[in-house]
């Protein structure tokens, strides 16, 4: 099964890329590699707002991750142009918006990284770190960034 074909099968429609909110490019690719710029979490095109511990649930931040992993694609298709040359979804990297007692990074991450294994299949099991953090860009729950291997 295609990529694509997963991308309907879950219905999931790639938005394109967005216009960078400060001095980057959303990606780069060096070699085989394309690296994704940061994207935040958005809920109907605004900024999702929360911090993990103080005024947002593991499982609302995870659908949060899930929105972003689906933005990531997006950008990631952009870059490639077909999500098929993708052979290996290589790492995420995810910051949470979290007060210094919250432990469940990890948990919240996950809605992205489960999305990606369902589309990419064997070649989304990725390397992957999530760190909690006092602050992300506009107050934004989640920022995570991809590095993608391409053939």
């Amino acid at each position: 099964m295609s990529v694509y074909d997963k991308l309907a099968e879950l219905n999931i429609t790639l938005p394109p890329v967005a216009v960078p909110a400060a001095a980057y490019v959303p990606f780069v690719q060096s070699g085989n590699l394309v690296f994704l710029s940061g994207h935040v979490a958005k809920k109907d095109g605004k900024p999702w707002v929360g911090q993990l511990g103080k005024n947002m649930t593991t499982d609302e931040a995870k659908l949060a991750a899930r929105a972003v992993a689906i933005d990531l694609m997006g950008t990631l298709h952009a870059a490639v142009g077909d999500l098929n040359r993708v052979t290996r979804i290589v790492k995420l990297m995810s910051l949470v918006n979290s007060t210094g007692d919250f432990t469940e990074q990890h948990l919240v991450t996950n809605g992205a990284s489960e999305l990606i294994g369902q589309v990419f299949g064997d070649k989304g099991a990725h390397a992957r770190s999530a760190f909690g953090v006092a602050q992300i860009p506009m107050g934004c729950c989640v920022e995570i960034e991809l590095i993608a291997e391409i053939g």
